[in-house]
């Protein structure tokens, strides 16, 4: 029968050993990050979508407060084009450059919560920016053409000339609003496809738009990668507690047993905390509770309790202060208990004292009852 529960002991202690797992904590870590795209643009006209297609390219800097809000600064641009399509019919590029501030707000974190490894992320941006317009030329020798025209009759009262011809470097307040979705590689690098609009004054094309046209429109579709500049995550590995094995079960014949006086019971409890903990936690408070019922059982007992902080981590001022709330809330949780406050004695240590090899087993408290 002893031999049944050495060996039933033994099965337990090992599952228990296999089964316990580190606690790893993650926390979004706030930081900046780079962002490069390229893609087409469409500028909104009469003439037919593929006319007015052109290249575009972004690059932005920005900054990651919490996993829904950021800002960046951002530069794009490159080519806008216009369709004329009276007559003659023409098509005509001009070259521009917008640089602004854009709000960028997560909508699957907002919606979902954040989770660190989501392989796909939607958000939304909202910004301003100021747009640079040059090399107007094509629509120049557009006009020069339409000028040397009979001039058209339009019952509409239209002029069927470029009214808000442009020359030089012109500069425009833009609007700009949009959809992200950042595909994750890793935890600093995800491929990023956006999609915005942007609209600006009536005289961006040249034309006067009709009369429930009051703004110009372009519109652009970007894919690049976007990379953090910075930890995007912080990882805190908490070790799982360590269970010691029982004893092994010697059998040992039975020696003659002479009547000796009466021991005083004794109890020795170590109570082991994680890193910045101070309440025992799990099986920790297990041991507290065992400790609490010691001492009901023998009334005549004091218990002394003195506690530790880790030499690896922290500070000495801020370890004494860790080790002496260990022992305040040790002893608080006597007292609730219902144990006189008289039976206690409380001390704290620090860092200065490490009664255990292994560093992470210094955060404890160590109280010895008798």
């Amino acid at each position: 029968m002893k031999k049944f529960m050495f060996l039933a002991a033994m099965f337990f202690a090992a599952f228990t050993t296999a089964s316990a797992q580190d606690q790893v904590i993650e926390e979004f870590q706030p930081h900046w990050f780079l962002q490069l795209q390229a893609g087409g643009a469409h500028t909104l006209g009469e003439a037919k979508f593929k006319d007015l297609l052109s290249p575009a390219a972004q690059v932005a800097v920005g900054y990651q407060f919490n996993p829904v809000l950021g800002l960046r600064l951002q530069g794009s641009g490159w080519e806008s084009k216009g369709g004329w399509v009276s007559h003659p019919k023409a098509d005509y590029k001009w070259n521009y450059a917008s640089a602004g501030l854009d709000l960028k707000v997560s909508l699957t974190n907002l919606i979902g919560g954040w989770k660190p490894k989501r392989f796909l992320n939607v958000g939304l941006i909202l910004g301003g920016a100021a747009n640079i317009a040059w090399n107007n030329d094509e629509a120049q020798d557009l006009q020069a053409v339409i000028a040397s025209q009979p001039p058209v009759f339009d019952p509409n009262g239209y002029t069927h000339e470029l009214e808000y011809l442009w020359d030089g470097t012109k500069v425009r307040p833009v609007g700009r609003a949009g959809l992200d979705f950042d595909f994750r590689c890793s935890d600093r690098v995800a491929i990023t496809l956006e999609g915005n609009a942007n609209v600006l004054s009536d005289k961006y094309n040249s034309k006067k738009a009709e009369k429930k046209m009051k703004a110009d429109w372009y519109f652009n579709a970007l894919l690049g990668v976007r990379v953090a500049l910075g930890p995007t995550v912080k990882r805190t590995v908490i070790p799982a507690p360590v269970v010691e094995e029982p004893a092994p079960v010697v059998e040992e014949p039975k020696p003659v047993v002479k009547p000796e006086p009466v021991k005083k019971p004794e109890m020795r409890t170590e109570i082991f905390y994680a890193i910045r903990e101070t309440v025992a936690v799990g099986t920790e408070a297990a041991k507290l509770q065992n400790l609490i019922a010691f001492l009901k059982a023998n009334p005549d007992t004091k218990v002394s309790v003195t506690s530790y902080a880790d030499a690896g981590t922290g500070n000495p001022k801020i370890n004494q202060m860790y080790a002496s709330k260990r022992a305040e809330n040790v002893a608080k949780a006597l007292t609730e208990a219902g144990i006189d406050a008289a039976r206690i004695t409380v001390d704290s240590k620090g860092d200065t004292v490490q009664p255990f090899a292994e560093n992470d087993k210094n955060r404890v408290s160590i109280a010895i009852a008798k």
